[in-house]
């Protein structure tokens, strides 16, 4: 069977996840603290810089969901990127490893780790705008946010010091969040559940700054799912969901997450044992082969 490098790998389908996050307790993700004047607010959040309204960035998102499931996995933090340390299996060279770690093959590799990778990495997560704060659209809101107060209790003297603390209240909702995850092989497809594994451990945990502190809790609801693959000569859906509330009851759904298999048959995604390296890049009408080499984390 032929090696299949990263720029070879086929695009047999993708597997589209949209929905609403909605901020359970108050949500700080930190922006940049530029120009803050005196007596000005000590931590604020991420904006659009033209809208000025709040975001998720995708970046965060994916992280979060990147931090907690390599716990989950119990996988070795071996590998640091701008004083941020994570799993990565490039660091052992070992093919083997890296072929069997859910982490690395869904997430993806640093660009150092390129050499190891045999697709780029599937999976895409999108920047996800504010829209409401509660029952109220932000076209009816003049201010986005809260001030929180904070104190640190000097360990010595025990005075407080208060500061303030910028929020996107409890109760807001962020739509559409989009994840496009990306199949280059059958083993792919067959770790789609992971992802919804890993957007679980984020419910459970907080997403943002000072989670540990009360802020951060969040739930995934109104969750879509469909299947776009070539067909006829055509990208088209070939599969999509009804609404799901929450992520246990999509995963309890077997049934929508066999037919997605079927929609691209794991037989398919095989390579024939006389295909050459260019037949590897197209086999047929599963098989088209496009999308972008670059392997990212």
């Amino acid at each position: 069977m032929p090696d299949i490098t990263v720029k070879q790998a086929p695009l047999y389908g993708r597997v589209i996840i949209t929905g609403q996050i909605v901020a359970i307790t108050g949500l700080h993700i930190g922006g940049n603290p530029a120009g803050i004047e005196i007596g000005g607010i000590d931590n604020i959040i991420i904006r659009n810089p033209i809208t000025r309204i709040p975001y998720i960035p995708g970046s965060s998102l994916k992280g979060k969901m990147r931090s907690l499931y390599e716990r989950y996995e119990q996988l070795p933090i071996n590998h640091t990127i701008d004083q941020v340390s994570i799993h990565s299996c490039h660091v052992d060279t070992n093919l083997a490893n890296y072929q069997k770690c859910n982490v690395c093959q869904i997430f993806g590799l640093p660009a150092e780790g390129n050499i190891l990778a045999t697709h780029p990495t599937p999976l895409i997560v999108r920047d996800v705008p504010l829209v409401a704060i509660g029952a109220q659209s932000i076209d009816n809101i003049d201010d986005f946010t809260e001030i929180k107060w904070e104190a640190v209790i000097d360990r010595i003297t025990a005075q407080a010091v208060p500061r303030q603390v910028e929020r996107v209240p409890e109760g807001s909702i962020f739509k559409s969040f989009e994840l496009i995850y990306n199949i280059y092989s059958a083993a792919l497809l067959q770790r789609l559940p992971q992802v919804f594994v890993a957007l679980q451990l984020v419910e459970d945990d907080y997403l943002g700054g000072l989670g540990s502190r009360g802020s951060g809790k969040v739930r995934f609801t109104e969750i879509q799912v469909m299947c776009k693959r070539k067909d006829n000569g055509r990208y088209k859906i070939v599969a999509e969901s009804e609404p799901y509330e929450n992520l246990d009851k999509l995963l309890s759904d077997e049934a929508f997450l066999q037919g997605i298999e079927k929609q691209i048959p794991i037989s398919s995604l095989q390579p024939k044992e006389n295909e050459t390296d260019v037949e590897s890049k197209s086999t047929g009408d599963h098989g088209e082969a496009i999308g972008s080499p670059n392997s990212e984390v």
